[in-house]
């Protein structure tokens, strides 16, 4: 009889494991006004075909530039705003970290994110690369949490029925979806609520080295 509560940890990226700094400062000294870069880049109409891959991650990043040149006053002036704001590096939470890969060592574990075409570079430049089994990128299946279909998709990738998934998500509306397919969810808002989580998993697991 299998005593563990999940075989797989299905684990959200961004506002859970990294955190983007804060572009004020980058905008003002770009001449936008703060908050102009994320309007901009994470209108659903722009963001969506980024995040579903039906474009590259840098043909955003254009597209969002030339949504900017006029608030900038040219091109030249929203492209260097956007490419600065493109070298923010997100803070790594080496307590998700450390809990992820002592996860692993009884679990699959799998990063669910919506990203773009860049994640995969991302995780690597930041050695998260290999923290977990495997990496689904919404921007490689062409679908977004929360469609069911990710948490499915997900869930055949670490080859577990999704009632034997554990997911983390710090986004609402993607932890409701996780529960309506049958899987285990958890809202994120703090490490205390992840450690809890994993408790039961953690219990049986050897420590792991921090990564």
């Amino acid at each position: 009889m299998n005593s563990r509560p999940y075989d797989a940890v299905l684990c959200d990226i961004d506002g859970v494991l990294r955190h983007w700094p804060s572009a004020d400062d980058l905008e003002r000294s770009h001449g936008l006004p703060v908050g102009a870069l994320a309007a901009a880049a994470f209108t659903p109409s722009r963001l969506h075909p980024a995040i579903t891959g039906a474009i590259t991650d840098e043909q955003w990043r254009s597209a969002v530039a030339e949504d900017l040149a006029g608030i900038c006053g040219s091109t030249d002036r929203a492209h260097a705003a956007v490419t600065a704001w493109s070298d923010l590096v997100p803070s790594v939470d080496h307590e998700v970290v450390s809990l992820l890969a002592r996860a692993r060592a009884v679990a699959t574990v799998a990063l669910l994110s919506n990203a773009t075409t860049r994640l995969e570079r991302d995780l690597a430049r930041q050695r998260l690369d290999d923290l977990a089994d495997t990496v689904v990128n919404t921007a490689r299946i062409g679908l977004i949490k929360p469609d069911p279909r990710v948490y499915h998709l997900a869930a055949e990738r670490v080859g577990t029925p999704v009632h034997r998934c554990l997911f983390i998500d710090d986004t609402a509306t993607n932890v409701t979806a996780a529960r309506e397919v049958g899987m285990t969810a958890l809202h994120y808002r703090r490490i205390e609520d992840l450690r809890t989580a994993l408790t039961p998993l953690l219990v049986r697991a050897p420590d792991a080295q921090d990564t």
